[in-house]
């Protein structure tokens, strides 16, 4: 009997996609490990029934929106791009101050690469 549930599990985990775009984010990715890590601790019924609700759709198609649109406006697609790892990451980069992007910049330079380096960046107008 547990062989059997444990089966279905795999398969609804196969059938969930992968987003490689939320590396080390992703709900497909982190799905599988906690039924594996769920099946270690002892079968759950509830929450693959709980999880088969959410990969049919179940929810979407009993409480329909009246439109396919957020607060924002956004299209899906533009979510996806805004949501993915790497444009996260570079969100990440503008927020970093001027010192902190100039030390990471020059930290692995020789002495006269570093002065080099700081030549340039300082003579730079500020963007």
């Amino acid at each position: 009997m547990a062989a059997s549930r444990y089966r279905r599990f795999l398969k609804l985990c196969e059938e969930w996609p992968v987003d490689e775009t939320k590396r080390g984010r992703d709900l497909g990715a982190y799905l599988r490990q906690r039924v594996a890590q769920a099946f270690r601790e002892g079968e759950n019924t509830q929450m693959y029934e709980s999880l088969a609700r959410l990969h049919s759709n179940y929810y979407k198609h009993k409480y329909p929106r009246p439109r396919e649109t957020s607060f924002s406006g956004l299209s899906l697609e533009e979510y996806k791009l805004i949501l993915s790892t790497d444009t996260l990451e570079e969100f990440k980069e503008m927020n970093k101050g001027m010192w902190k992007k100039l030390q990471e910049k020059f930290a692995s330079q020789s002495p006269e690469e570093k002065h080099k380096a700081w030549v340039r960046a300082l003579s730079r107008p500020p963007t």
